[in-house]
């Protein structure tokens, strides 16, 4: 390799970034590796489970259930974005991404994540349809809306994410390649960039992040308001209504308040170990909580897992009688074989 590609590499690229993450002590990353573990296999088979509880059970066909669904999907794949990697890194000395590498787990979590924003927002205004014009509702979010919401949502981020991923690729990275953070994320990646123009890429990225993150919030703000609003008019015959909204009102605090504070506020140079554990809440937390929280909070998904377990218990328990049916010992008498049970 010439001197002029090296210096291009060190100075222009580099070819690999170092993630400081958490603590090297070997008893803090074994436990933290537990940890992660253990939040990545709720967090896939939480999702998983409530996907399937969507797609087979005919009570959960509606708009709500639908959304739930795809949120699901999201939240399997925002995880994976992330945690395979600090889980492949808990124990390694070094914990280095490639510049390739950062910018594509830029990209996806980008796009995972603005999804997600936008489908909360779908979901609210799924809310506000169902309680403020219950009339019109089925017209109003019709199987052709939904599929529409959701397709917006996965295109509107992905082009979003990919002019974000290309602009934060094409800043030079001439000082340090270390990233005091868990994973690749814009403004920790940014932070090691020494171009002059940084900062008006900084305003590019915050925009096209910010005009998807304030524009579901908004919408979903403005949603609950009208929601709000109707309940008190309307009186106790729309608390039942409300309370279908309770777990949604979970999961979006969760999700843009952690955010908010990462993106928004301002930090000092002692407060890296907060947003690294304030970046744990809603890239990784947040989607292990909301199978639970939509399990927990929401009577149809209960009834329905009672229903699912009970019918598999009842499986179970056929299926055994059947087998120690055929094991029973049975002895001839007359010509005629009865079952010691029965002769019993």
């Amino acid at each position: 390799m010439s001197s002029k590609s090296l210096q291009r590499g060190n100075l222009s690229s580099p070819i690999t970034f170092l993630l400081l993450g958490f603590s090297s002590a070997y008893r803090a990353q074994v436990t933290l590796c537990l940890c992660f573990t253990l939040i990545y296999l709720v967090t896939v088979l939480g999702n998983l489970l409530i996907m399937t509880l969507v797609w087979l059970d005919t009570h959960l066909h509606s708009p709500m259930y639908f959304f739930l669904g795809h949120l699901s999907f999201l939240d399997i794949c925002y995880s994976s974005v992330t945690l395979p990697k600090i889980l492949g890194d808990s124990f390694s000395p070094q914990k280095t991404i490639s510049f390739v590498g950062c910018i594509t787990q830029i990209y996806f979590f980008l796009c995972f994540g603005g999804s997600e924003c936008m489908l909360l927002a779908a979901m609210a205004y799924d809310r506000y349809l169902a309680i403020c014009h219950p009339l019109h509702y089925p017209v109003l979010m019709s199987k052709k809306m939904c599929h529409c919401l959701v397709a917006i949502s996965w295109l509107s981020s992905s082009f979003s994410s990919l002019i974000q991923a290309f602009l934060t690729a094409r800043l030079p990275f001439c000082g340090s390649n270390m990233i005091n953070h868990l994973f690749c994320e814009v403004p920790f990646v940014l932070k090691t960039s020494c171009s002059p123009n940084a900062p008006l890429n900084k305003t590019a990225l915050y925009t096209l992040a910010g005009t998807i993150a304030m524009g579901s919030f908004l919408l979903t703000l403005v949603s609950y308001v009208h929601i709000i609003r109707a309940v008190l008019q309307k009186g106790a015959g729309m608390q039942r209504a409300f309370a279908t909204c309770t777990s949604h009102l979970i999961v979006v605090s969760l999700f843009f308040g952690a955010g908010a504070i990462v993106y928004l506020v301002p930090h000092s140079s002692s407060s890296k170990e907060m947003d690294k554990v304030l970046a744990l809440l809603y890239a990784i937390v947040t989607p292990m909580l909301n199978p639970i929280i939509y399990s927990l909070r929401n009577s149809e998904v209960k009834g329905v897992i009672r229903k699912a377990l009970l019918r598999g218990l009842l499986q179970i328990s056929t299926k055994g009688a059947g087998i120690s049916a055929e094991r029973t010992p049975t002895l001839p008498t007359a010509g005629i074989w009865f079952s010691v049970t029965q002769h019993t």
